[in-house]
């Protein structure tokens, strides 16, 4: 059943695509017939439909997850399947977060929602992703019906994007896509993208590893810092271009990062090195200054006193 309902989620993307003007019939033209399913996963979670597709192409496997609400409106994310591993283990963070989570109460709902069941304000956690063209960002919010977690993706709009992650025709053009996944089934839907990253994964990690990344399987875990109201996440990954150094600064109200190249790790840290000895020593005079002014103005003082 989930493969038959797989399927006509897949002729709805087409028919989406054509409800979109004169781009359907590109989509039409480019789409690439080599693309093959290699398995299904349903969840049903509340009044909703979710399915968690793994498929391949000449580019590599990936993961397309697509909503179905109660009307049958659909939304659709794409992932990598590198991108999908990390993907679950920011879910299981997630998970713990909202295990911790104590019930809701009227005023926190309102205060949330801004009194809006429709319009979601303030979120409870939130992370991001950054892996080549795409951005992924994920936020457990609350309304009046609930707790949820909503992941947006967003695709490059730049030139040369007209072919996105996993081989989606026309993916560079996207401004964005949404699904909004109940907390209740954070667990469930967790688990099932596990079963499916162990069951088909193994294969695109030697792809990356020993392909452009320089012939690595693994890679240092990703980290991250918190200063005053700003964090830090150092991420490491990989591409056909190499190993690179994702840093990311993140406050409530902005978002940005920088990648640095794996061979340029080592100068970036021998500046940072060498500012910091700097600033110490800057740091060390001028606390030396200080106390010298203060020990004057102390001298002063007991001559006046004197006096």
């Amino acid at each position: 059943m989930a493969d038959g309902d797989s399927g006509s989620e897949r002729g709805g993307s087409s028919g989406g695509g054509g409800g979109g003007g004169g781009g359907g019939g590109f989509q039409h033209y480019q789409r690439e017939p080599e693309t093959q399913e290699l398995a299904s996963k349903r969840l049903d979670i509340q009044n909703k439909r979710f399915y968690l597709d793994v498929k391949q192409n000449a580019k590599g496997r990936f993961i397309k997850i697509a909503e179905v609400g109660a009307g049958g409106s659909k939304s659709r994310l794409t992932l990598s399947m590198s991108v999908a591993a990390e993907f679950r283990d920011y879910l299981g963070d997630f998970i713990e977060h909202y295990a911790q989570l104590g019930p809701s109460t009227p005023e926190q709902i309102a205060q949330s929602s801004g009194g809006d069941d429709t319009g979601p304000r303030r979120a409870l956690k939130s992370e991001f992703l950054v892996r080549e063209n795409r951005k992924y960002y994920l936020d457990l919010k609350e309304n009046q019906r609930g707790r949820f977690l909503r992941i947006r993706q967003t695709v490059n709009r730049g030139p040369g994007f007209g072919v996105g992650v996993g081989g989606i025709p026309g993916a560079g053009l996207q401004a964005g896509q949404t699904i909004a996944l109940p907390a209740q089934g954070l667990i469930e839907f967790r688990d099932a993208l596990a079963k499916l990253i162990d069951d088909y994964g193994g294969d695109e990690e030697d792809l990356a590893g020993g392909g452009g990344a320089g012939g690595y399987s693994e890679l240092p875990e990703g980290t991250s810092i918190m200063v005053d109201s700003k964090r830090f996440f150092f991420d490491v990954g990989s591409n056909k271009y190499g190993v690179f150094l994702r840093v990311s600064e993140v406050k409530p109200s902005y978002r940005n990062s920088i990648t640095i190249p794996f061979k340029a790790w080592s100068k970036f840290g021998g500046a940072f090195s060498r500012y910091a000895e700097e600033m110490k020593e800057i740091q060390e005079r001028h606390r030396d200054k200080m106390y010298e002014r203060r020990a004057g103005e102390e001298s002063e003082g007991d001559d006046v006193d004197d006096d």
